[in-house]
């Protein structure tokens, strides 16, 4: 469970201030999604779901310097979409690394080599290079053969030219956990960190077949970490959030741990879950309704491990109580017995669909903005002209 010393003692120090200050609530992780648009159509996914209008929008990299100045986390992941296609993303990398924001840019490596050039090596900086399993397994679940040998190729460039990077794994119904324990093993032959998470079930996602619920999420990883005994796996996760994905710590997620800010606003309540959208992140904190989210309380929120909402919370678990994040560290992760006690379901408030609505009213301001634009051009014409 290898996050670096550096990065770890300047998130456990955000950690421990904000305990000081008394706060009850603050971000983690900012999550930047500067665009939607990708190169890839995973069937697990449920970003890419939009008109071309939306997909053709970006956000800039002062709109994302800022997002991060107003949040104040001190690490920025930027998934997507595909971040690499963003003709800005040097330069927004390059203003968050000079904030000393601890950057792990998320990318499915395609066009990884090619863009090498655009960064420098920092102890800020991180790839995290999608792969969900070996390659055929990683190949199916892109919907692409040949992106498992070109992702591969990219960590290994990268690596060569002194970048840090890790590997991102979302894990799905059906994937046995002797192949995910072979990929394990073969991450570290790559010599990269591993993170893993359950796949969350975007309602929008083309397949809905294999999103794992809870049950079959904690045997699952149970049965995985068994095969892992004795090795040296290096997770980027936290021990506490490890044990909690095989069943033995009772947490409730932290949806505004990892806050998301995208080409909509600042979504509510969490990266996974769009229930609309706030202008500010100080909106954001204080108009949502925090309480009604969660699994037990929102069916959408049922299933949903995601390290996004379970990460937060075991890191602050393992600063209200080190000597059990300790006693986790030195023990491994249990892999046998009884589990913690499941959240009860039976008062969770029903779902809303509101994906359309959000959707529409994108459009709509997209639709007002580009008239107002061509008005504000024929305008100037006209002035010119005479």
């Amino acid at each position: 469970m290898a996050i670096p010393f550096f990065k770890e003692m300047r998130i456990g120090g955000y950690l421990i201030k904000q305990k000081l200050l008394g706060r009850k609530r603050y971000p983690l992780v900012l999550m930047l999604e500067p665009l939607f648009r990708c190169n890839l159509a995973c069937v697990g996914c449920g970003k890419i779901d939009y008109p071309d209008a939306i997909l053709n929008r970006r956000m800039t990299a002062q709109e994302c310097w800022d997002a991060a100045d107003e949040c104040g986390a001190p690490m920025v992941a930027i998934p997507g979409g595909e971040p690499l296609i963003h003709k800005e993303i040097g330069e927004i990398v390059r203003g968050l690394v000079a904030r000393k924001k601890f950057v792990s840019l998320c990318t499915n490596a395609l066009l990884l080599e090619k863009k090498l050039d655009l960064f420098e090596p920092s102890p800020y900086l991180f790839f995290s290079v999608h792969l969900d399993g070996l390659k055929d397994h990683h190949d199916k679940a892109v919907s692409q053969k040949g992106v498992f040998d070109r992702a591969v190729s990219a960590i290994k460039a990268a690596k060569a030219r002194g970048f840090t990077v890790n590997v991102n794994a979302t894990i799905f119904d059906g994937h046995p956990a002797e192949e995910i324990a072979k990929f394990l093993d073969f991450t570290t032959e790559l010599g990269v960190g591993v993170s893993m998470s359950p796949g969350y079930a975007y309602e929008r996602a083309p397949d809905q077949e294999h999103f794992l619920n809870r049950t079959k999420t904690k045997k699952l990883f149970r049965d995985v970490f068994a095969l892992g005994k004795g090795k040296k796996w290096n997770f980027m996760h936290s021990g506490l959030f490890l044990d909690f994905l095989a069943g033995n710590q009772e947490y409730e997620c932290t949806p505004w741990g990892m806050p998301a800010r995208n080409i909509f606003g600042w979504q509510k309540p969490c990266y996974l879950l769009g229930e609309g959208y706030a202008k500010t992140f100080k909106e954001l904190m204080d108009t949502t309704d925090w309480e009604t989210y969660g699994t037990g309380k929102y069916e959408k929120c049922a299933d949903c491990m995601a390290h996004c909402g379970y990460e937060p919370t075991a890191a602050t678990a393992a600063i209200n109580n080190p000597l059990k994040a300790m006693w986790v560290a030195l023990r491994g992760i249990k892999t046998s017995g009884p589990m913690a006690p499941e959240i009860d379901m039976s008062k969770q408030r029903p779902a809303q669909y509101i994906f359309a609505e959000q959707v529409q009213k994108k459009l709509s301001e997209i639709r007002r903005d580009e008239a107002a634009a061509a008005a504000a051009k024929q305008q100037a014409k006209a002035s010119t002209a005479a």
